[in-house]
């Protein structure tokens, strides 16, 4: 685990527009905090990373939002109004192509459905700004917890 503090909504835009920059195909990434702890900026930071043109919004009433012209395509999940675990097969994450990268907000509510090699990155609140910590679970996204910021 490798934790990062970040003064400033700027600077989690930034880790963001890294990891988008570094991302391979088939990333998925975990993101948890509390409301308001920069998930939805992380994820405009990453998808200005890969290149994606379109405007990023929290995806919490439509579930999921798919970004397109960019280097890989961005799926962004909010699972935050899901039930239960069972009404994650109707966001069709199943369809996902294996280049596309995945940025799923709220990911600590079902985690034993995400996929095993994952970036988890939690945002809270610190003393003088926020905490991010990134955490990889397997092979593929162990290069990004060390990620130069």
């Amino acid at each position: 685990m490798r934790a990062l503090l970040l003064s400033s909504p700027a600077e989690t835009h930034e880790l963001g527009r890294r990891l988008g920059v570094a991302l391979p195909p088939g990333a998925c990434l975990a993101l948890s905090g509390d409301l308001g702890a920069g998930k939805t900026a992380l994820v405009r930071g990453i998808a200005e990373g890969l290149g994606v043109p379109s405007l990023i919004q929290s995806p919490t009433f439509v579930l999921v939002q798919i970004h397109e012209g960019g280097r890989l395509p961005l799926w962004h999940a909010d699972l935050y109004r899901l039930g239960d675990a069972s009404e994650l097969d109707e966001l069709g994450l199943d369809a996902m192509a294996p280049e596309t990268v995945l940025a799923i907000e709220w990911a600590s509510r079902f985690p034993e459905l995400l996929p095993a090699d994952r970036l988890e990155i939690r945002l809270e609140d610190a003393p003088r700004g926020r905490r991010a910590e990134l955490s990889a679970t397997g092979a593929r996204h162990a290069a990004l917890e060390g990620l130069d910021v």
